[in-house]
């Protein structure tokens, strides 16, 4: 149990047997007993104090280790209410460390996506973020933006102190530079997006050519029932697998003929309606077979949708499938070739060599359109120097670029502005 605040070691204290004020050292822990108001000993518990401001909401804080029962958490909780604590709102410690200063806006949206991650590199890029990561990604661009505003302001403010302004060409470059370092973190998000929201995949095909034995490969787990009887699967069954830290749904379906039964027909209809859900639609074709007009009219049905793979099954037995271009041959019984679906998988979505994951991306679509706003100010900005605008109208598109990155890393105030004017200037002389 986490409080926060002045009064946060006072209200401890009433429910806590350690009256001693020399234990209640700074980030320092130490046992004590959790008591009743009867003064009986409820539990032992590690308590913890953070003098603010070195502490997650910068206020006093003070963390209550208890044991795992829920009556005992309970009681902790209602007898700090009874001292004169109340149950903070969702998110308000991560509320109070960014209206603290202790953290920015990126690193407390961070603090969310750790929480819900579900996959292990979800989590460590929410960890990088919490870090700041998003605030380094944009420092660079920001600083050439701050230093392209100085410098324009510099030529408006000090003109009588004979102050040179760079040329048009050196005021494009500038431009031009911070345009595109945010044009590379907009295309990041194409990854990003993935990695934060994962992605849908429905398998498809018609009966016994796989599905369910590749639905099993990908999950690397015996989640569907797989037996040699074409229909097995009835209805659609679905399980999350990490592809490359990217959470992909994984959507198995029944096998699709003309339906024999009511209860088959109403599964290939789900089956219909997965492949319109998801991001991508996987045809599982069994190259042990000749094609069928069966698998040439899902080919043409997929070809109608969304993004689409064609996995060839069964890679492991005489072939008898023609050639067709595009399929990635496996074996969902041997294992054959799956790694390689699962790199295509992702390579449908985000290109090959289209970004590179390593030297950083972004993850949130309010980050993705702020950026957007920015490099849309900034292209304006590019125009009037085209077209000859003064320099006081660029200024005001620059700013107005600013104001986005702002949004995202904090404030520029006008001292930043000045300083830089100052400190690249020879000015008062």
């Amino acid at each position: 149990m986490r409080l926060s605040g002045p009064q946060s070691r006072v209200i401890a204290t009433t429910f806590l047997s350690c009256s001693n004020a020399l234990i209640w050292r700074p980030w320092n822990a130490f046992l004590s007993n959790l008591v009743d108001d009867q003064q009986h000993t409820v539990d032992q518990v590690v308590v913890t104090w953070f003098a603010a401001p070195r502490s997650y909401t910068a206020e006093d804080v003070v963390e209550i280790s208890c044991h795992g029962s829920p009556f005992v958490l309970r009681h902790c909780v209602e007898r700090a209410l009874s001292a004169g604590a109340r149950l903070a709102d969702p998110g308000e410690f991560t509320l109070r460390a960014y209206l603290n200063g202790r953290i920015d806006l990126p690193q407390a949206e961070a603090v969310n996506d750790l929480i819900n991650a579900t996959t292990l590199h979800q989590a460590k890029v929410a960890a990088r973020q919490l870090e700041g990561g998003v605030s380094k990604l944009l420092q660079p661009a920001k600083a050439q933006l701050l230093e392209l505003i100085a410098l324009l302001e510099a030529g408006i403010d000090f003109a009588e102190d004979d102050v040179s302004v760079a040329p048009q060409d050196e005021v494009r470059r500038r431009i031009t530079s911070v345009t595109g370092d945010l044009t590379r973190l907009i295309d990041s998000f194409r990854y990003g997006k993935l990695v934060h929201d994962g992605l849908s995949l429905a398998i498809v095909g018609r009966p016994n050519v796989g599905k369910s034995s590749l639905f099993n490969a990908l999950l690397e787990r015996d989640r569907a029932i797989v037996t040699e009887i074409p229909g097995t699967t009835r209805d659609t069954v679905s399980e999350v697998a990490a592809i490359s830290g990217v959470p992909v749904r994984l959507v198995d379906t029944a096998g699709i003929r003309a339906g024999r039964d009511v209860v088959e027909r109403l599964g290939i209809e789900r089956s219909f309606q997965a492949m319109a859900d998801a991001d991508i639609t996987l045809v599982v074709l069994d190259l042990s077979a000749p094609m069928t007009p069966g698998d040439e009219a899902l080919l043409e049905r997929a070809g109608k949708g969304g993004p689409y793979l064609v996995a060839g099954n069964k890679c492991d037995l005489p072939r008898q499938m023609r050639d067709l271009d595009g399929v990635t041959d496996v074996s969902a019984r041997e294992g054959v070739g799956i790694d390689r679906l699962r790199q295509r998988i992702l390579l449908t979505l985000t290109p090959e060599g289209q970004l590179d994951p390593q030297s950083g991306f972004i993850t949130s679509l309010r980050h993705e359109r702020l950026l957007r706003d920015s490099r849309e100010c900034l292209l304006l900005a590019s125009a009037g120097l085209e077209l000859a605008h003064p320099h006081d109208l660029l200024l005001v598109l620059l700013y107005n670029a600013l104001a986005p990155l702002d949004a995202l890393t904090g404030a520029t105030t006008a001292d930043d502005i000045l300083n830089r004017i100052f400190s690249t200037f020879c000015i008062g002389k």
